[in-house]
């Protein structure tokens, strides 16, 4: 039996920037350090044990999984394969630059390219099955795979045979930072469960985003 716990990484100063990510470098906030710090507490008072962490190598994942792995101690490994979708044209600008910048086309079909030069649905779909068949390639387990929104919803496709879409339409996992799914598979039966998704339960009084926290009160000299 495996056991997979997929985690979004923390906040990131591209969320709050609302910045297009992809592959680009954000670090985490002082909110994302505290989030990932609170999961790591989490986990560690209900005895959670990992076989292995398999991250991304972006800066916003490897801290992710670095500041939850202090409380863990489990084997950690930096896994290329789970970076971000390539953004193209669109990585490191503002949503709102990136709408005059580079414009959506009227119809995008899911063989082409994303942000007219990075990845389309069917080459990250193609990514996400390599990594899928990676993860079950090791030993029995439990692992737990850091990423990010845009891989991590591709291998929920990868994992429950859905194929990409034109115009990025079809079924949406949404995970929000450090949201975690839990999934078991049974390779006797060729059967997926699903456990858990999207849970952020770790996070009591933490908020979600710094976007949500007010901003203070400033004089107005």
């Amino acid at each position: 039996m495996y056991e997979f716990t997929l985690l979004r990484h923390a906040e990131s100063q591209g969320n709050i920037d609302k910045k297009h990510q992809g592959q680009a470098e954000f670090p985490l906030t002082e909110l994302g350090r505290q989030q990932a710090a609170a999961l790591g507490e989490r986990w560690r008072s209900e005895d959670v044990q990992f076989t292995r962490i398999f991250s991304s190598p972006l800066q916003r994942a490897r801290q992710t999984a670095e500041i939850i792995n202090a409380a863990l101690n489990a084997p950690l490994e930096l896994e290329p394969l789970l970076a971000e979708r390539h953004l193209g044209e669109l990585t490191g600008l503002t949503h709102d630059i990136a709408s005059q910048q580079v414009p959506p086309p009227p119809f995008l079909t899911p063989y082409e390219p994303y942000g007219n030069t990075g990845e389309g649905q069917w080459q990250l779909f193609l990514r996400a099955g390599q990594m899928l068949h990676s993860l079950l390639s090791q030993p029995r387990g439990k692992y737990l795979v850091v990423s990010h929104r845009g891989f991590l919803g591709m291998l929920m496709y990868a994992i429950l045979g859905i194929n990409p879409h034109a115009n990025f339409q079809g079924p949406r996992f949404h995970f929000q930072n450090t949201g975690f799914a839990r999934l078991t598979y049974d390779t006797h039966n060729h059967q997926w469960r699903l456990f858990a998704f999207n849970d952020l339960s770790h996070l009591g009084d933490l908020p979600v985003s710094s976007l949500l926290v007010p901003a203070p009160a400033h004089s107005s000299k």
